[in-house]
């Protein structure tokens, strides 16, 4: 069984994690405490291009799985589809997103504050996402 998406939802979730990301890494808001801990040079110049690429097909990837997943879990447990999208959002960010980030940045040695900044951004990301595709379910699931 394939479970029910609104393809819609899944792209403006899509972009929210796109628009979530350039706000939180502003230099203003977490752009300059992210680049100093993460070793990163803001001012390097390049092309951002094929990042932003990798951003918006993994952001499409991830929208696209909590979609399903919201479905799948509303189908379960019933209820409000705006709470199962939210709370699977949750579920999988804590038991995907940030159980890995932690893992790997402990064994990296990164700074524990560049592990919270990371995985509180995705976190951000998971809720925005989560709320647009609880709010706009599949025809026809609600």
């Amino acid at each position: 069984m394939v479970p029910e998406i609104n393809y819609w939802a899944v792209v403006l979730a899509t972009l929210s994690s796109m628009a979530v990301g350039a706000i939180w890494y502003a230099r203003p808001v977490f752009g300059n405490r992210w680049a100093n801990l993460a070793r990163v040079d803001m001012d390097r110049g390049g092309s951002a291009v094929m990042p932003l690429i990798v951003t918006l097909i993994v952001s499409f990837v991830s929208a696209w799985v909590l979609a399903g997943a919201s479905t799948i879990a509303w189908h379960f447990y019933g209820g409000s589809y705006l709470m199962s999208a939210l709370f699977t959002a949750l579920i999988l960010w804590a038991g995907f997103t940030a159980a890995r980030f932690i893992t790997h940045d402990a064994f990296e040695g990164r700074p524990s504050t560049l592990t919270i900044i990371n995985i509180a951004h995705e976190l951000v990301t998971f809720v925005v996402m989560g709320i647009i595709i609880g709010v706009w379910p599949p025809a026809g699931t609600v």
